[in-house]
């Protein structure tokens, strides 16, 4: 075709579709529409005084009854529950409170307390504090989750339980901007509580292993360690002694009216604890329900 010969388009004709092919293609339509995700409903954060963090979808799931033990039966920790009592009521009645860190001994009650000063709280203030669980994988969707609440009208304390991090883990990064630093901070109708076996989040060797491979050490564990510095209250759980797992069990026999002599019950808890090869919270409260269920007694 010679070059200034000018190109003619070719037209193009819509093809008519039949009946018979709208009808296929409307059904086709309406399988694809049931099968979507309905739209995601937003978040009540009054429908229920406790909530787990779906991360996947962006939600809070209410918890329609939260797992605790009263107040009153946490023996043992009588500072630690005043301390933290009084933070809690602080930040329900709108003043300023500090984030907190609940580390030390396994079962020593740190979760426990948890749970039950924010049931404590909320007794005294009706409804005044959502508690909200975000697991520890989903540490990196927590500035989603603040998002979710910086506009709700109830305040919160979100709550991370066994909280650590280990090598070649870089989460604990956003969590520092999270909670002290980053642009938009912390709302002031969120807390953060953390539970945790080690006191700056980080075990020993991986701090060691940062002092000994950096180029500035003190700079490297600096910035590992600093993460539990954004906890205003440090609160530690030590072991107990004999005599405070004795009244732990105590407690908790009185409790739940399992009627047993004190000398009997402190040796089958004695008995008990050489078995498990510890003294903790935990461990009494795991005699108690065995003995209740000997007893015939229920104890939720």
């Amino acid at each position: 075709m010679p070059a200034d010969q000018p190109i003619i388009p070719v037209p193009t004709v819509p093809i008519p579709a039949d009946a018979e092919t709208l009808a296929v293609l409307g059904r086709i339509a309406d399988a694809l529409e049931r099968m979507a995700p309905p739209p995601q409903a937003a978040s009540d954060i009054h429908a229920a005084d406790g909530f787990i963090w779906d991360a996947a979808q962006g939600r809070l799931d209410p918890v329609r009854k939260i797992n605790r033990v009263p107040i009153e039966l946490l023996r043992g920790v009588e500072l630690q529950r005043q301390t933290l009592y009084e933070n809690t009521e602080r930040f329900a009645r709108g003043l300023p409170a500090n984030n907190a860190l609940l580390w030390g001994a396994r079962g020593m009650g740190k979760s426990s307390l948890v749970k039950a000063v924010h049931a404590e709280v909320n007794a005294n203030h009706p409804g005044s504090l959502a508690l909200i669980e975000i697991h520890r994988e989903d540490l990196e969707t927590l500035p989603k989750l603040l998002q979710v609440l910086r506009d709700a009208d109830r305040r919160a304390v979100v709550y991370c339980d066994d909280l650590s991090f280990d090598h070649a883990d870089n989460s604990y990064k956003s969590l520092k901007a999270v909670l002290e630093g980053g642009i938009e901070g912390r709302p002031e109708t969120v807390l953060f509580y953390a539970t945790s076996n080690r006191r700056h989040l980080m075990a020993r060797d991986m701090i060691e292993n940062e002092r000994s491979t950096a180029i500035n050490p003190s700079e490297a564990v600096e910035e590992k360690v600093s993460l539990s510095d954004r906890f205003g209250l440090w609160l530690g759980f030590h072991s107990c002694d004999q005599d405070t797992f004795f009244a732990m069990i105590e407690g908790y026999a009185n409790a739940f009216g399992i009627d047993v002599p004190r000398e009997q019950l402190q040796a089958e808890a004695r008995e008990w604890q050489v078995t498990r090869g510890s003294r903790s919270g935990r461990v009494a409260w795991q005699f108690i329900q065995d003995l209740a269920g000997r007893h015939g007694k229920r104890v939720a």
